[in-house]
């Protein structure tokens, strides 16, 4: 098939992470020439490389070295130490995943015959690309289509000392040459939340650090304080409402940092690890020759559609902003092409969809929250079930817990799911389902679960939910 108007290809891609990889792959499954371009070496952007997978993997790696899983089941005496174990050791299982996805990720855009060039891209105009090729030399393509899938980078505040070889971003972290003894984390967002438990789990001590008054604010209150409880179980130094104003290395002492608060606190540190959140990769791009417009941070305004404001090129993932998911990117990458190019197949990204915080212990969450229904006037219920009284919950050694129901008091129709506990991002599907298609709190009342599993959560907290009601009509 010729492409459209004599250009090169139908559809140029520029960056294969999770948004590029399937917006190409939905255009190239219905018959359009499609090109991806990729300024590193490697396939999958920061999903696959310095993000999504690596730190997912090192969070399983942790938990496996330190035992954390193994150390209280009942008459079971755990032996294991993470002395002695080297970064590289540390790092092999992350290296193994992420060849693997790489290499899934080629044998998908060759499956679907997309091309691949590797180069840095920067627009001639709205239907050109001036590719500095990886290896030398430049090229130009052109596309009917062009979709800008090119992720983002850690945001570097101006006043962390990053030239010091003891202060890292989220990138860097990966790359360690020793295991820290103390770490200080500046950010309780998404990454420093997860960081800061990975390091606390393998005994390092870690200080983690948040300018507002609670972690993850995104996330149901409730289930916002629970983690930072589990968090202080586990040995981390949670500081709310201050900030860092000061790094600096002590006296006569090159091998430790010294971070001065707001509040006045000295905290002294091996390392230092800065978790301010991310920019979008848009530099080089020249998205003015292109009639594409940004917001703060570089994000891409889009339509919708993730069409921007210039009619044939289209955004998806990291590089326009929230949600800034791996899952949703992908979405967004199918749903641009198939507006693109007038596919009737997926025309809307899900309205209701899944936060995944691979912290210790997990988070997972679907819909509303308890804050956002208050401040709506919404007359609602909860629900709750403690993995204290689940027998699979005892199994796999996590009795901390908890499902969340939120749900309208008089049709029972469900408003949120929020679980916090082991495999928490597995099952929070179960009720991201019941959800998605309408349904009430009834349904996990009226169904057989699996004996013993997690996913029996959800029935005991519609019982306690139902309980909740009932109790509110003999008081009335």
């Amino acid at each position: 098939m010729m492409p459209a108007m004599g250009y090169d290809y139908d559809l140029v891609v520029i960056g294969s992470g999770p948004a590029g990889e399937k917006g190409a792959a939905q255009a190239a499954y219905f018959g359009k020439r499609v090109c991806i371009i990729e300024r590193n070496a490697e396939l999958g952007g920061a999903c696959a490389n310095t993000g999504t997978l690596p730190s997912k993997t090192l969070r399983e790696t942790a938990l496996y070295l330190s035992g954390l899983r193994q150390r209280e089941i009942y008459g079971v005496e755990y032996m294991r130490s993470v002395q002695g174990v080297s970064v590289a050791e540390f790092m092999r299982h992350k290296e193994f995943v992420t060849q693997r996805e790489r290499e899934r990720i080629k044998r998908n855009l060759e499956k679907h015959k997309v091309e691949v060039v590797h180069g840095a891209a920067g627009f001639v105009d709205p239907h050109a690309v001036k590719v500095d090729l990886l290896g030398g030399g430049t090229r130009t393509v052109t596309g009917d289509v062009v979709l800008i899938a090119t992720g983002s980078s850690p945001h570097r505040p101006k006043e962390v000392p990053f030239e010091d070889p003891r202060v890292d971003d989220s990138d860097e972290i990966l790359s360690l040459d020793s295991m820290p003894e103390t770490l200080v984390v500046l950010g309780g967002g998404v990454i420093g939340s997860e960081y800061a438990s990975v390091f606390a789990a393998l005994g390092c001590k870690v200080t983690l650090v948040e300018g507002r008054d609670r972690l993850l604010g995104f996330l149901d209150f409730e289930l916002s304080d629970r983690l930072t409880d589990a968090f202080r179980k586990l040995g981390i130094d949670v500081v709310l409402s201050d900030q860092a104003v000061k790094i600096e290395h002590p006296e006569n002492d090159a091998l430790h940092l010294r971070t001065t608060l707001k509040s006045g606190r000295v905290i002294v540190s091996d390392r230092l690890l800065s978790a301010a959140g991310r920019g979008s990769n848009i530099a080089g791009l020249n998205l003015a020759a292109a009639g594409v417009e940004t917001a703060e941070r570089g994000k891409i305004k889009v339509s919708e559609s993730f069409q921007t404001t210039s009619p044939r090129i289209y955004a998806a993932g990291d590089v326009i902003g929230f949600p800034a998911l791996a899952s949703t990117s992908m979405e967004q990458g199918r749903v641009a092409m198939c507006h693109a190019f007038d596919f009737k197949y997926k025309t809307r990204v899900a309205a209701t969809f899944p936060y995944g915080l691979y912290t210790i212990p997990e988070v997972s969450s679907v819909g509303q929250t308890e804050e956002e229904l208050k401040k709506a006037g919404v007359d609602y219920e909860v629900g709750r079930a403690s993995y204290v009284d689940n027998a699979r919950a005892q199994i796999v050694n996590d009795p901390h817990g908890m499902v969340k129901l939120l749900f309208d008091a008089r049709t029972r129709k469900l408003y949120g799911i929020h679980v916090l506990g082991e495999r928490s991002t597995e099952f929070v599907h179960v009720g991201q389902a019941v959800m998605a298609l309408g349904g009430t709190l009834d349904y996990f009342i009226d169904n057989v679960f699996n004996y013993p599993t997690l996913s029996e959560l959800f029935k005991y907290a519609a019982y306690d939910g139902l309980g909740r009601l009932a109790r509110r009509t003999t008081t009335q």
